[in-house]
């Protein structure tokens, strides 16, 4: 392939000399002569480094400073784009056609859960003793597909024969600096050519990138117009994903969740008339550690897998960090990336259903999210907490994060303008380590302690271990 037909195929403008492309689509850090560096901006550093590794092009959305003269001085092609995200599928779809063909695929996508979804697919999967590739770590780090390091990571997977299965997170709504990245799920999920497409909810969550719930019913129903044939999987008990089962009448529909095939009940899972997994083999039994688990037995039932490789693959399961994780006992500590109102409301409920003694929240706020999504976790945390034998302490996490996470002045007057609006008592404390701190200082050994949040509650368990220590 060269140059100038990758500039065609993503609507790109080929500035500099046409050549072969002959390597793989990589970041600019792991970079090889031969590649391809996608990156959203480049500046003159950036085109030195590209120039010395011998790249075959840059594609990038932005030229800064000087560096398209340099690129010219270099006699390096750039391919200057709109939209980076076409770049970026272009090199999802090309990657696994070259290197991983005949793989079977699966894409997970919705608001919340998709991590630990996807993480347990490629688990049970694995346990059967097949190969499989997922972008979900412990960190989610790659599973915005917004550069192209899962492209990459295909590629070097590859090296020692292709997976017979790939299970890809693909975020439900994305975007870059603000701008969003519209039918991200679409495009991605295109790229991908799954065969099944787990949908696991619709909820608010990215603020700003989507203005009401609706935005992301029709983000999230893109993977499902993005294929021709396959199966949805989809959450019965989650009414606007219900609704997908019309989106594209091409797919076979499979539910999981109350009423359907796979389903929980106290006793544990069944699947039709059969219990698979007895309760007490589920390493946890919190809402979303449920539902994640209904979704994956659906997913891998489709793919042909037993129930007893379901029932194998879940009982050894170990969950994603900070997803409902137990960092202590003695009192018991429940750290989870609670990090959007629905997210928030079903952590606590799971948390509040078998409480011994009083339940003690720590919640960061989100920051340099605005204030909207915000006021909207503030309103669930009061709600969710209403009648609980509850104590709340709210942090702004300020001596642990970065700049792009820092919380705002008119955010944190905005979060805790609600909880007093709805008359919630709560205590607010600056800094993570001086609320865990108080947190454990006052907790009894029966009591219960939530760490809510996201980035601002990141470093939560080393700074445990660091206080019990």
């Amino acid at each position: 392939m060269y140059l100038h037909e990758i500039a065609d195929k993503i609507s790109g403008r080929l500035k500099g000399p046409d050549r072969a492309f002959r390597g793989i689509f990589t970041t600019l850090g792991a970079a090889e002569a031969g590649d391809i560096v996608i990156r959203h901006w480049i500046d003159e550093k950036g085109i030195e480094i590209a120039s010395e590794r011998g790249v075959s092009a840059i594609i990038t959305q932005d030229l800064r400073g000087k560096s398209s003269r340099l690129a010219e001085e270099h006699g390096l092609p750039v391919i200057l784009v709109d939209r980076i995200e076409n770049a970026n599928a272009l090199a999802l779809s090309w990657t696994i056609e070259r290197f991983a063909p005949s793989s079977r695929r699966v894409v997970v996508t919705g608001t919340n859960g998709k991590s630990t979804t996807t993480h347990m697919i490629h688990h049970i999967i694995e346990t059967t003793g097949a190969s499989s590739y997922t972008n979900t770590d412990s960190r989610s780090e790659f599973n915005t597909l917004i550069d192209p390091v899962v492209s990459q990571q295909i590629a070097e997977a590859s090296s020692d024969g292709a997976p017979e299965f790939m299970v890809i997170e693909v975020s439900e709504v994305q975007g870059w600096l603000g701008r969003v990245m519209r039918d991200h799920a679409r495009m991605m999920t295109a790229a991908i050519g799954p065969e099944v497409v787990v949908i696991t909810n619709v909820a608010m969550d990215h603020i700003g990138l989507v203005e009401s719930v609706e935005d992301v019913f029709r983000e999230v129903a893109g993977a499902l117009r993005a294929i021709e044939s396959g199966v949805a999987v989809l959450n019965a008990d989650d009414e606007r994903v219900r609704a997908m089962a019309h989106v594209n009448p091409g797919l076979s529909v499979v539910f999981y969740g109350s009423d359907s095939p796979v389903r929980y009940d106290g006793e544990g899972i069944h699947i039709g008339g059969d219990l698979i997994i007895p309760a007490e083999e589920l390493p946890f039994r919190s809402e979303h550690f449920i539902q994640n688990t209904l979704a994956a037995a659906a997913a891998c039932l489709e793919l042909g897998f037993s129930p007893e490789d379901i029932r194998m693959g879940v009982k050894t399961y170990r969950p994603l960090k900070r997803r409902f994780s137990v960092l202590m006992t003695e009192p018991l500590v429940i750290d989870d990336f609670a990090h959007n109102p629905s997210g928030i409301r079903s952590t606590v409920r799971s948390a509040a259903a078998n409480l011994r003694g009083r339940l003690w929240v720590v919640n960061a706020i989100r920051g340099s999210r605005g204030e909207d999504i915000n006021v909207m976790n503030a309103a669930a945390l009061a709600d969710s907490l209403r009648g609980l034998n509850a104590e709340l302490i709210v942090t702004s996490s300020s001596d642990v994060v970065d700049e792009q996470n820092r919380v705002l002045e008119n955010e944190r007057r905005a979060f805790l303008g609600v909880l007093d609006e709805r008359g919630a008592s709560y205590i607010h404390v600056e800094k993570l380590r001086d609320a865990l701190r108080m947190v454990l200082d006052a907790a009894k050994p029966h009591d219960t302690i939530l760490l809510l949040g996201a980035q601002g509650m990141d470093p939560a368990a080393g700074i445990i271990d660091e206080i019990r220590m």
